[in-house]
């Protein structure tokens, strides 16, 4: 399978790290984070949104939105819960990350990352919205060790994704312990690996 990606980017590693632990081989075509002049000529034809990750299936149907690729990728595996109860709380948790991590903290992160400056209003939005966003998700591990059904899923891989880097976005993590502990489980899990691998 054939991954578009940006090393970098949150969306991307899910995919990859989706697919280390399940053992599944890509090949990768690195796409620029910030120029994105050459997105129309590579993947237009495979995604409407011109976004990257994009997985072309090794019979040429692609796939695009890094959570729906993770899903896919982890069908039938333990990753993805057969109890539609359970699943019904993965896609929950997915969307949340989609709607409220994100938004603000993989923004605040590429303004950092590559020196851009946003301008005082729109920084604080994304640090208001960034530690909404993470006192949720401190709410929803309280008391677990995981997401959902008691163990690692693809819920996990989502939310991780972004929230792992978050003081790259000048996020403090300290007020969160549950978060904290949670992000040490992640990354024992076998066949992890960090995004900048």
């Amino acid at each position: 399978m054939l991954l578009y990606n940006s090393a970098v980017s949150g969306n991307c590693y899910k995919v990859r790290l989706t697919a280390a632990q399940l053992q599944i081989p890509l090949e990768l075509q690195e796409l620029d984070v910030v120029d994105r002049s050459q997105r129309p000529a590579v993947i237009g034809s495979l995604t409407p949104v011109l976004r990257v990750p994009v997985l072309v299936l090794d019979d040429g149907r692609p796939m695009f939105e890094s959570n729906a690729i993770i899903d896919y990728l982890a069908e039938g595996s333990a990753l993805m819960p057969e109890d539609p109860y359970e699943r019904q709380q993965v896609l929950a948790w997915q969307f949340f990350e989609q709607y409220e991590i994100e938004p603000n903290l993989a923004v605040a992160r590429f303004f950092r990352l590559f020196d851009l400056e946003p301008g005082e209003s729109l920084w604080r939005q994304k640090q208001e919205g960034g530690r909404k966003g993470l006192d949720a998700l401190e709410r929803g591990l309280r008391g677990k060790e995981y997401l959902v059904a008691d163990r690692y899923t693809v819920a996990d891989i989502s939310l991780y994704g972004y929230t792992h880097v978050a003081a790259e976005g000048e996020f403090d993590l300290e007020p969160y312990p549950w978060i904290r502990a949670w992000l040490e489980r992640v990354a024992a899990q076998p066949g992890h690996i960090r995004i900048t691998d």
